[in-house]
């Protein structure tokens, strides 16, 4: 399907994976969401604290317009035609009744629900759109997001719209990227 090339053992649905730009703007059944954070919630985490929290809106519901603000101008642009618009918060600390410590895998344990979520929404025919240009310092506030926890990004989903609906220069750019050679990625033993 996106023409991509990749070890015919991968599993399709990763690699069909991508993040277009171009959504339609349909509204998204709330079932469909609480799937996709269902889906979510069944990544690993260290000593299973699960530290991520999604804070969502939906297209034309009460919190979108505060949720598409804390965006950067350009993803607003082009996140205000999907269907739902999600942002990812992790607890920095590992809490329990013998009291709290710093969680120090929280953000990757965050990008493994990310991750998650965005390949069961690939699975029900939707698509995700993961980014960072959010007004980082001010959406804390905006959102009520606690000191003791860390803002990481935030993602879109909704069914893929025509390339045309968007400026030009992002037309060019709406296809599946490419990815680096595995020599590239991993090393056997240290670094350098």
């Amino acid at each position: 399907m996106t023409g991509r090339t990749a070890n015919p053992r991968i599993e399709k649905l990763i690699v069909d994976r991508w993040s277009p730009r171009a959504f339609d703007g349909s509204e998204m059944p709330q079932e469909d969401l609480d799937v996709i954070f269902e889906a979510a919630g069944w990544a690993p985490s260290a000593y299973n604290v699960q530290p991520w929290t999604f804070l969502y809106a939906k297209k034309g519901d009460a919190n979108w317009d505060l949720l598409l603000s804390q965006l950067i101008d350009f993803n607003q642009s082009w996140a205000k035609d999907a269907s739902a618009l999600v942002y990812v918060v992790s607890d920095t600390q590992m809490r329990s009744d013998k009291g709290n410590s710093d969680n120090h895998s929280h953000s990757f344990d965050a990008g493994a629900a990310w991750v998650l979520a965005a390949l069961q929404a690939q699975a029900l025919g939707y698509h995700t759109h993961g980014m960072t240009g959010l007004k980082f310092g001010e959406a804390e506030k905006a959102l009520g997001i606690p000191e003791d926890h860390r803002l990481e990004a935030a993602f879109v989903i909704g069914k893929q719209g025509p390339k045309e609906t968007l400026p030009d220069f992002l037309q060019e750019r709406e296809v599946p990227s490419t990815r680096k050679p595995v020599a590239e990625i991993a090393k056997g033993g240290k670094f350098a």
